[in-house]
């Protein structure tokens, strides 16, 4: 081997053509890359292996390699498409479950995959700090799903971190679910069977609402639609059933996997006839009119939530609202109002960082046998000789993958040294934050109008129906991404000193737009810090609907975020009390005491200490 050849090739080499054949694809193209790895088309990356071929590299490379792999061999998007839950939640649930699937199979058919996928997962788990879990409330449902599915599939147990995250969810799930779960067995083969089974689960679990239309029932419609004319014009329809008999007798000696190909192709051809039979069904003949589908409801958390217009929303990027020059203008001006605050701000952001930075540092086991003499405990061997001396040993503490959300109330009544403290404090935690390796989303809401915009125009111009709903258009801004670099984000703070950017507020809306926004976030533990100054409120939508109706919508995206618990959500009102719709919540009386808010509650709950973290819920 030449001396500037990489140790590695060989490997990376013997694992690609390891893994086609185990897709079941000589045509894949298999790479190693510091990106996230995944499959793109024909396209599949891998995790890179260094030159020095760590034992973790190797074990993560194969592990993801046959992951995804067995990935390729027993899925079929088409299928997974037909049945996937719109809801992000009961979407989420369903990915997991038949990646697990996949994998299942994979350890039946191959059972030395097992084991490689066991390390994928192992490190997975680790990275984002499974194991240091302790309630269900910081575990993702999701997650807990997938590895349920494959521990009662496989029988095998998982690493320790995604065995606990399993432990934490595994009695609301079997006793919501556990009729279903028993039916594991008999479904893996067929993913059709599977992914309606996996829909059932969802359901059991409380998210039935997220599920959308059943592609079943819709095709058994169709298909009564059309069985009358069919059987005049075709009343003898089993000669084609009697000839693939006849073929099937005639072929005993087909081999295993020729059959699984022919079962593979006739699942195809199955999928492309109900397209058809969906195609035909939108041509109805004559006067039969199609029933067209439900629309999906606005609002998961209360279905009954209407909206009058949506096309007159809009979600945007804060550089799309103004000139980049603006922007620095109005964060130029911004940085002037609050000179005298920044001092202030900054100490207890610092405070902040030393907290969190402490739970990311090094910590230490003591009273060993070898390592580090420890010079504290010499007072013991002085004091008695024939005490052993003790010794200590530095370790890494693990922290969890993390992603907070800020959501900025952009009301009219925000004006003035509000919103500026709000905008100032979001940027000096965003910047803290990210120090600690903390991702930071900073979103805002308002709405495009005062009482109300081109929806009430539209609702006047139909004839004013009653109970129309929500009458204003929304306006909901991204100030800085989760992925986003708080250096490119920084100008984006500065246009909430735009004149005409605040008006009206409504809540419930914002609040279910921020939790759809996090839970498809990859992180581990989320949280969605609320920062308002009042209860919602739009004129034009109070004016023709019950007074309480923004109100309600409130209370019930709040009942639905925090009985669902894959976000932990808090809340800080300024001047407004904001306990009586939040569960963990405090309110300040004065605008200035914002900063020290923001920061101790989320240093509270970044506290390892239990009681410590539950001061942030109160």
């Amino acid at each position: 081997m030449k001396s500037t050849d990489n140790p590695a090739d060989p490997f990376k080499k013997a694992l690609a053509e390891a893994t086609k054949v185990m897709a079941n694809d000589p045509e894949l193209s298999v790479s190693y890359s510091v990106d996230p790895s995944g499959l793109t088309g024909d396209t599949m990356r891998l995790p890179q292996v260094s030159r020095r071929m760590t034992r973790d590299e190797v074990l993560i490379a194969r592990g993801t390699a046959d992951a995804l792999a067995l990935h390729r061999r027993y899925h079929n998007e088409a299928t997974h498409q037909r049945y996937v839950p719109q809801g992000d939640t009961a979407r989420g649930i369903y990915e997991t479950m038949e990646t697990a699937r996949c994998e299942a199979m994979g350890a039946r058919d191959m059972p030395g995959t097992a084991g490689n996928i066991d390390a994928k997962i192992s490190a997975e788990a680790d990275r984002k700090g499974y194991g240091q879990i302790s309630t269900a409330q910081e575990a993702p449902l999701a997650v807990a799903a997938g590895y349920l599915v494959r521990n009662l599939a496989t029988g095998r147990d998982l690493p320790a971190g995604a065995q606990n995250v399993m432990n934490l969810w595994r009695e609301f799930m079997e006793n919501q679910a556990g009729d279903t779960l028993k039916n594991l067995d008999s479904k893996l083969e067929d993913q059709a069977e599977f992914a309606k089974f996996a829909r059932q689960i969802i359901s059991d679990l409380g998210y039935g609402d997220q599920l959308g239309d059943d592609p079943d029932q819709l095709d058994d419609q169709d298909d009564d639609s059309e069985d009358d004319g069919q059987e005049e014009e075709d009343p003898d329809s089993t000669g084609q059933d009697d000839s693939q008999e006849e073929d099937s007798d005639a072929s005993p000696e087909d081999s295993q996997e020729d059959q699984q190909d022919a079962a593979q192709a006739q699942v195809s051809m199955d999928e492309m006839a109900d397209q058809e039979l969906g195609d035909e069904a939108d041509m109805p003949e004559g006067d039969a009119p199609i029933e067209p589908p439900q629309p999906q409801p606005i609002s998961d958390a209360d279905p009954n939530y209407a909206v009058y217009e949506t096309k007159f929303d809009e979600e945007i990027r804060a550089d799309d609202l103004a000139e980049p020059a603006e922007l620095e203008r109005l964060r130029d001006y911004l940085d002037q109002q609050l000179e005298p605050l920044k001092g202030a701000v900054s100490r207890l952001a610092n405070k902040l960082q030393r907290r969190l930075q402490a739970q990311q540092n090094r910590s230490w086991e003591f009273d060993l046998e070898e390592g580090i003499l420890d010079a504290g405990r010499l007072a013991r061997v002085v004091a008695n000789p024939t005490t052993p001396l003790s010794f200590k040993v530095e370790k890494d503490t693990e922290f969890r993958d993390t992603c907070v959300t800020l959501l900025l109330d952009n009301s009219g009544s925000m004006r003035g040294r509000p919103i500026s403290i709000a905008a100032i404090c979001a940027d000096v935690l965003a910047r803290t934050l990210e120090r600690c390796s903390v991702k930071v989303e900073i979103l805002g809401f308002t709405t495009r109008a005062w009482k109300g915009g081109q929806s009430r125009e539209t609702w006047l111009n139909e004839g004013r129906p009653q109970q129309p709903g929500r009458l204003n258009d929304l306006r909901h801004i991204i100030y800085k991404s989760a992925d986003a670099p708080w250096r490119r984000a920084r100008p984006n703070l500065g246009l909430m000193m735009k004149e005409g950017l605040l008006k009206e507020n409504i809540d419930g809306e914002a609040l279910e737009w921020a939790h759809r926004r996090m839970t498809a976030r990859p992180e581990a533990r989320k949280i969605l810090m609320v920062i308002s100054d009042g209860a919602p409120v739009d004129d034009s939508t109070l004016s023709v609907n019950p007074a309480n109706y923004l109100e309600k919508h409130l209370r019930d995206v709040i009942e639905m975020v925090e009985r669902r618990r894959a976000v932990e959500l808090i809340a800080i009102g300024i001047g407004h009390d904001v306990t009586r719709y939040y569960e963990h919540a405090v309110t300040i009386t004065d605008v200035e005491q914002l900063a020290g808010a923001m920061t101790e509650q989320l240093a509270c709950l970044f506290d390892s200490n239990p009681r410590t973290r539950n001061r942030a819920r109160r």
